[in-house]
């Protein structure tokens, strides 16, 4: 439980007080609603700590769905500056571009409903699922390479999609500065197996349809009409992530010493951004950063042969195409205004999503209207929501907002709480048709586990950095 104290600023934002060693104040984005579970762990005490890092630019800041992670709070931006700043891979996690791809048909829910129980184990059987889950490609050393120097771009190339559909990825699905030669020999072993995999945890792949549509002019804009059916995949870059950043870990634990930094808890360990050490992590991290975004792209296409065999209908009617893909977990270089001044920053998002409002020249020219597509998925029993960035954004979070419905519960409890009962039926019952890699998968991913993503949206909606567009429920869901 937090004893931390929070001071109320609005009815969506709170304020931990620079104090001690604090470089900054902390905000905490939730209404007073959200509060007892917010301060149920020690998550508030993560953004304080975050606002001890050298050259922080403005306030520590943590998103409605904020839970306790590894150095940084799971929902936490912090915006640093590229000279006197740093990088600290806490402040990205383990699960490097965890992300999630919306994609949209032109089928209806009438159409697809009576046949999800073989959908769904299409899918289980074309994507492959669950803890340390080898692909249906096993890379050479080479290949692997090219992937984590072009990501998304390997798997157009190698026909996976077309090239066409990377404009509505994040990045492009490429990020620039990826050097494969940083990378160890332990994490190209783990990655050379995993690509096109789900992997395992919060990770899914769900098949459902819009509920509810908001707004009419963002959703046209998108694409997305009442009871079309959506696919959404939740993945990252697997093993191979993970390794990056045990490895850089080490790294940045030793950095901290020679470069005399203080740090309230080794969790947060980093290096100047600025230094070898610093710039090494950047250059392995884009390497993860780009294994996600071709891992997304592969499974893409491996949903799109499912659909079209069962479905029995060419692609063409079928029409399965990529709304958005966003990234969760990563540090990039942004440009930003900061009390009335442009500044280059590297901004770590954390279990955040980028929102950028309509007009940014970073999103693509079919949502400059509207705004950047913003997908927070929720739990497999309820629901999910597709919004686009606000202006808010980009004054208040380095144009940031959640990512999800955050975690109300541990796995640990989670089991506990499915003790005797059968989840799989209880969602069938529900009409939600769920496969896992195994019983315990299923039995860790209870809705209960999860926050009401409702609330958490709502207060970004509230506090102006995101706009609801649609909401989506649930017919089918792989779970990793």
């Amino acid at each position: 439980m937090s004893e931390i104290k929070l001071h109320k600023l609005a009815d969506y934002l709170w304020e931990i007080p620079q104090q001690g060693n604090m470089l900054a104040p902390a905000r905490i984005y939730a209404t007073e609603k959200m509060l007892p579970n917010i301060l149920a762990d020690k998550a508030p005490e993560q953004a304080a700590n975050v606002a001890h890092l050298p050259g922080i630019v403005g306030y520590a800041l943590a998103m409605p769905d904020i839970h306790w992670g590894y150095g940084f709070p799971i929902g936490g931006v912090a915006a640093f500056d590229v000279n006197t700043g740093v990088i600290s891979p806490g402040g990205v996690g383990y699960d490097i571009n965890c992300g999630v791809r919306l994609m949209a048909s032109a089928l209806t829910r009438e159409e697809v409903a009576p046949k999800i129980p073989q959908l769904m184990a299409a899918l289980y059987n074309n994507v492959p699922t669950g803890v340390g889950a080898s692909g249906r490609l096993t890379l050479k050393q080479k290949e692997l390479e090219e992937v984590l120097t072009h990501g998304a771009g390997w798997a157009t190339k190698n026909d996976y999609g077309s090239e066409g559909e990377r404009e509505f990825i994040e990045e492009h699905g490429v990020m620039a500065g990826a050097n494969p030669d940083l990378i160890s020999a332990k994490a190209s072993e783990r990655g050379r197996p995993q690509l096109g995999t789900l992997g395992s945890g919060n990770h899914f792949l769900e098949v459902g349809y819009v509920a509810e549509i908001f707004d009419a002019r963002a959703a046209e804009a998108l694409g997305l009409f009442q009871d079309q059916v959506t696919v959404i995949i939740h993945c990252g870059s697997r093993g191979f992530g993970h390794q990056v950043c045990e490895d850089y870990l080490g790294v940045m634990d030793k950095a901290v010493h020679k470069y005399g930094i203080t740090l309230p808890d080794r969790q947060l360990c980093c290096a100047p951004l600025s230094s070898p050490e610093g710039q090494n992590y950047l250059g392995a991290m884009r390497t993860a950063i780009n294994f996600a975004f071709a891992n997304r792209q592969i499974i893409a296409h491996w949903t799109r042969e499912s659909f079209a065999h069962v479905i029995n209908k060419a692609p063409k009617y079928i029409g399965l195409r990529t709304v958005y893909e966003v990234a969760h977990n990563i540090a990039k270089m942004e440009r930003h205004v900061y009390e009335g001044v442009e500044r280059e920053v590297c901004v770590h998002r954390k279990g955040a999503t980028r929102a950028f409002p309509a007009g940014h020249p970073h999103i693509p020219e079919a949502y400059q209207k509207v705004g950047q597509p913003v997908l927070i998925p929720g739990d497999m029993g309820r629901y999910s929501y597709v919004l686009v960035g606000a202006p808010g954004a980009m004054a208040q979070t380095f144009g940031s907002t959640c990512h999800g419905a955050g975690r109300a519960m541990s796995r640990k409890k989670a089991m506990k709480a499915a003790e005797g009962r059968n989840i799989a039926k209880e969602m069938q019952d529900h009409g939600i048709y769920v496969m896992g890699a195994s019983r315990r998968t299923i039995d860790e991913e209870i809705p209960e586990a999860y926050k009401d993503v409702a609330d958490v949206v709502d207060t970004c909606h509230l506090a102006g950095i995101s706009q609801k567009v649609a909401q989506l429920r649930p017919l089918g869901c792989i779970k990793g």
